[in-house]
């Protein structure tokens, strides 16, 4: 059943929101896809607080419009187009739907929107491959640790250099 001019109308307004609100957005194509494959996807981009949904290419051009993004030419995207918003974090969508790939070739990866541009297929699949957000995190943290770290324990093995001396010194007097 075709939809009507108003259901278009409020899933035009549901991508542009989704568009202004995502940190990063991948385009995919899924044709060919299993049911259970299709689900599998979602219950793994959700997982990440990363949402899934099918849309019409020409709803997209409008909703690009709307939100204002342009260079994105939806027309040289083959088959059906699904898009997956990173919520909270940038890598997330682009690290699960390429992981997803590998093993499942019917889904393609278009290209995505990152800071608010068109990135590549190749640019999507770079940035699948960095950490992830919380591990580049932790990995921030401990280089700006290991200094002090290695301060202290510099510090401990004088003190424990000045302890053993006295020790040895009472050992004799004893």
């Amino acid at each position: 059943m075709a939809k009507t001019l108003k259901q278009k109308e409020e899933e035009i307004k549901k991508i542009a929101d989704s568009l202004k609100q995502a940190k990063s957005v991948v385009f995919t194509s899924y044709d060919g896809l299993t049911v259970a494959d299709s689900q599998k996807l979602r219950n793994d981009l959700r997982h990440e607080d990363v949402s899934y949904m099918v849309s019409k290419k020409t709803l997209l051009k409008r909703a690009m419009s709307e939100s204002e993004i342009k260079d994105v030419d939806t027309d040289s995207f083959k088959g059906s187009l699904g898009l997956a918003f990173g919520h909270s974090d940038e890598v997330a969508p682009a690290k699960i739907v390429a992981n997803f790939a590998k093993t499942k070739e019917n889904l393609k990866i278009h290209g995505g929107i990152l800071e608010g541009a068109f990135i590549s297929a190749e640019k999507v699949m770079e940035l699948a491959k960095l950490p992830a957000r919380l591990e580049m995190i932790a990995k921030t943290v401990a280089t700006i640790k290991a200094p002090i770290t290695g301060f202290v324990n510099v510090m401990a093995g004088n003190l424990r250099g000045l302890v053993n001396v006295l020790n040895s010194i009472k050992d004799k007097k004893a």
